[in-house]
């Protein structure tokens, strides 16, 4: 299906969303949607599927003006979008989520003009559906099971069972393995050939290169450019940042003294048992946790913030004894954890800057300063770049936004930081300035564990490497030892003979 978008304009309040925004999808294409986290990406698309209301401009399909009010508005027009967090009902199961908004209409009798669902005929277009895009989710699983990427997957095998043409994808490729990856592509070119037509919005060049046909490039809210690709890394990053971006270095911050010691922990929930021998991180160091979405990276994530507890072993933070211990002595000894969900586990939808900054400064005190917790907000938005105003509610930040925000609540200094996906979703400008405010944390003695299904960013930021496998655990392995080959044959099971690191 051809998407037409004709001057639209957008504005919340004082902020000018999209300014006269016009682009061409042409059915059979797939066209890439690129720009800086806050450059008006999410809000162009979100009008195009119903999600909020043009303030003015035309859409067409087809040729044909469109009147979209509502997400079944686009759905019924064959219009479709995931989202980065996909909308879902946890407590329901993959089944139940995958058949909602399907259903016929009877015809006849007393009960003409109900919707009803077949769950047997659900269920094989489902197995179908997975089967085809190589996704292995089982139909009986708990939607409050599934990591992030296993949600991804679950919704976009729900769009395109109900018939869109046209198909947007928001970060796609964040949270899933390689495999996943090569088979959503595939599909995608599949579903192009068949003449529906498909918008990529991502900040991964190298996708938006390999994949797409044509990129519409978005900056403050306005389009800057219209390339066709491949093209060079240099044209599209002018294009999207008006500069150069240098990548920040990693200095050797890693000192002699440990901070987290682990001795034959072991460790589970109700699909994975990991375990792990004797392991220490040290001071000032960087730790990367390589491996498939729920391979155990965030099990040893949880365990060390005092969210979960070890069956057996032992943890230590800063030579102090923590096993066993509750959730508030491990955040008194100075340890952080950042989600990747961010507005389900890391911030509170509904609640502005301003609040978040409240509850982390006041949380025990009986009256608010609500002047000098506006003064801490006004402050913490200018330091941490964050585009929004004290009263701006957190959900309707954009991600690179809310990432901002959720790192500008951590305490400092901090003792260890623990992260899932520092930069998921990020544009490259977003993600250089995570880095380097992580690095600069790092140079005060902060230790660092975070998880990335980015091999390059794992091995351009780690000083050592764990690779998990379905529960395995590797050796510490120095990143300097690793090449992207080697990396991923160790997260397919095969734990190659790589030099351990050594302290």
């Amino acid at each position: 299906m051809k998407i037409e978008l004709q001057q639209i304009t957008k504005r919340f309040g004082q902020v000018l969303a999209n300014d006269q925004v016009s682009m061409t999808v042409e059915a059979g294409s797939i066209h890439g949607l690129l720009g800086e986290n806050g450059a008006g990406k999410s809000t162009i698309v979100k009008v195009l599927s119903g999600f909020i209301s043009r303030d003015s401009g035309t859409v067409l399909f087809d040729g044909k003006p469109a009147s979209v009010k509502t997400p079944a508005d686009a759905i019924r027009a064959g219009v479709g979008m995931l989202h980065q967090d996909p909308l879902d009902f946890p407590p329901l199961t993959v089944l139940d989520n995958f058949m909602v908004g399907r259903g016929e209409v009877l015809s006849k009798g007393i009960f003409s003009g109900l919707k009803f669902v077949n769950p047997d005929r659900a269920r094989q277009e489902f197995l179908r559906l997975t089967e085809t895009f190589n996704f292995s989710l089982s139909p009986n699983s708990r939607v409050s099971d599934l990591t992030v990427g296993e949600r991804q997957q679950l919704e976009i095998i729900r769009l395109l069972s109900l018939g869109v043409k046209t198909l947007i994808l928001d970060e796609p490729t964040t949270g899933i393995s390689a495999d996943q990856k090569i088979a959503l592509f595939n599909a995608a070119r599949q579903l192009a050939s068949e003449g529906k037509s498909v918008i990529f919005v991502s900040h991964k060049l190298e996708d938006v290169e390999e994949l797409c046909d044509r990129v519409t490039v978005m900056r403050a809210g306005k389009v800057v450019g219209n390339v066709q690709v491949p093209c060079p890394d240099s044209v599209l990053i002018d294009l999207i940042f008006g500069k150069e971006l240098a990548l920040p270095m990693k200095p050797l911050t890693r000192q002699a003294e440990p901070m987290l010691e682990l001795h034959d922990v072991l460790v589970r929930d109700d699909r994975l048992m990991l375990k792990m021998g004797n392991f220490s991180a040290y001071k000032g160091e960087v730790i990367g946790l390589a491996g498939l979405e729920g391979s155990g990276q965030q099990l040893l994530l949880l365990l060390c913030a005092g969210l979960i507890r070890a069956a057996t072993g032992t943890v230590a933070i800063d030579q102090v004894d923590m096993t066993q211990k509750p959730y508030p002595m491990y955040l008194k000894h100075g340890i952080g954890y950042s989600p990747a969900d961010r507005l389900k586990d890391g911030l509170i939808r509904g609640l502005s800057i301003h609040e978040h900054v409240i509850l982390r400064s006041q949380s025990r005190r009986l009256m608010i300063d609500w002047k000098g917790t506006h003064q801490q907000a006004i402050d913490a938005i200018a330091t941490f770049n964050i585009r929004g105003k004290p009263h701006s509610y957190v959900e309707r930040l954009s991600g690179g936004n809310q990432q901002r925000t959720q790192l500008a609540l951590l305490p400092v200094p901090l003792n260890l930081l623990l992260m899932e996906h520092p930069t998921r979703g990020l544009d490259i400008e977003s993600t250089l300035w995570v880095w380097k405010q992580l690095i600069a944390r790092c140079e005060t003695g902060t230790t660092i564990l975070f998880m990335s299904s980015d091999l390059d960013e794992i091995m351009q930021y780690s000083d050592r490497v764990l690779v998990f496998s379905g529960g395995q655990v590797s050796a510490p392995i120095e990143a300097s030892k690793l090449t992207a080959e080697k990396l991923g044959q160790m997260i397919g099971g095969r734990f190659v003979e790589v030099e351990p690191a050594s302290i």
